[in-house]
This record gives structure tokens, C-alpha cells and sequence, in this order.
């Protein structure tokens, strides 16, 4: 029967850092990619929202177990090189689009049309409007589900050993097959996950709160 040590607890820590670093990579890529998403979907063409829908939907309906190795091994068969933190990130940062891009369409949508009507007034132009009259309002409205969605993000992070990264759960289960002692490994990296995730959960919730409390 193996035992926990200071080196243990190191790469326990370590793979902590790696899933914080790809959770911040997923949600940069995929708030840029989303945030796109979210414009093509409420004020492009037909083109463009039927085109964004059908990504949506595809993405989506894609578990993102499949879609990790998909990037990862997919990407090589095309000449390119890559390694298992950008296939992930890229992976994440796709994934994540799908989820934010429709959360902030839905915040964009949830914006009363007199505000846009009243822009149209002042003759501002089509980006003024967005820019300063309905971004800024919308972004109110996004806050609290975007903070709490970064929680599926951060535990989504863990799918990544599928494909060889070391974060988190993999370096959980990488110990656990040298010391065979998965209750405690396994207690320590929910504790780590959760010393990352329920302080997003209350700020999601306290925003949530401000936000329903400044609209009465």
C-alpha cells in the first residue's frame, strides 16, 4: 500500500495550475468565438444566423469527449503538429463558444427594443447603437450566468486526460496507480475542485441577486 508525500501533493498541485491555465484559455477562446457567435446570431443576415444556428446546434450536440480527440488526432492527419494543451484549449475554447455565443444572444435578445429604437432616434449608426446603448446593457444581463458558467468550464477540464493531458483528474488518477489509495487521492482533488469552483458559484449567485435587485 502506497502513501501520500510532499511529492504527490506537488503534482497534485501542479495539475491543479494546468487545469486553472486551461480553464482561463478556454474561456478567452471561447468568449472571443462566442461573442462572435452572439452578433451573428442576433444582427448578421439570414445567412449569417442560419449559419451560427447549425454551428450551434452542431457543437452542442457534440459531447465534448468526442470532440477533443476529434481535434487532437484530426488536426495531424492534416499535417499539423499539436499538443495535447492547444488540442485541448482549442478543443475548450470551440466547446465553450457554442454555450456562451447562445447566453449572450439571449442577453442581446433580453434587451428592451425601445433601447435600440430609441438609438435609431438619436441617429446613432449600427455600431454606435451596439457599442454604447445595447452592449453595455446586455453585458449587465450576462455577467451572473457567464461567471457561473465558468464552472462547467473548469470541470470540463477534466475530460482533457482523455487525450494525455495532465491536469487535475489525470494527475488524481496518475498517483492513485502508484499509491492504490483512490479514496483519499480522489477526496483531495474533489476538495481542490471544489476550492475552485463554489467560489464562482456564489459570485454567480450574489450577481444574480444585485442584478434582479437593481432591475425592481
Amino acid at each position: 500500500m502506497g502513501f501520500l508525500n510532499a511529492a504527490h501533493m506537488q503534482f497534485l498541485f501542479d495539475g491543479l495550475l494546468w487545469t486553472v491555465g486551461l480553464s482561463l484559455i478556454a474561456f478567452a477562446g471561447g468568449g472571443a468565438l462566442g461573442f462572435l457567435v452572439a452578433l451573428g446570431a442576433s444582427y448578421g443576415p439570414r445567412w449569417s444566423r442560419l449559419l451560427v444556428s447549425l454551428y450551434v446546434k452542431l457543437i452542442q450536440g457534440t459531447p465534448l469527449l468526442v470532440l477533443l480527440p476529434l481535434v487532437y488526432f484530426g488536426l495531424p492527419s492534416l499535417g499539423f503538429n499539436i499538443a495535447p494543451l492547444a488540442a485541448a484549449g482549442i478543443a475548450l475554447s470551440v466547446y465553450v463558444s457554442a454555450y456562451l455565443g447562445e447566453i449572450w444572444r439571449g442577453c442581446l435578445a433580453s434587451v428592451p427594443r425601445t433601447q435600440a429604437e430609441a438609438a435609431e432616434c438619436l441617429a446613432l449608426r449600427w455600431h454606435q447603437r451596439v457599442l454604447h446603448v445595447l452592449l453595455p446593457q446586455a453585458i449587465k444581463i450576462a455577467t451572473p450566468p457567464t461567471v457561473g458558467f465558468m464552472v462547467q468550464i473548469v470541470k470540463n477540464t477534466s475530460l482533457a486526460s482523455a487525450i494525455g493531458f495532465v491536469e487535475l483528474a489525470r494527475a488524481g488518477q496518475i498517483i492513485n496507480n502508484s499509491t492504490f489509495e483512490p479514496f483519499v487521492i480522489f477526496m483531495i482533488v474533489a476538495a481542490l475542485y471544489f476550492a475552485l469552483c463554489y467560489p464562482l458559484s456564489v459570485l454567480s449567485r450574489r450577481l444574480e441577486r444585485s442584478f434582479h435587485v437593481a432591475n425592481r
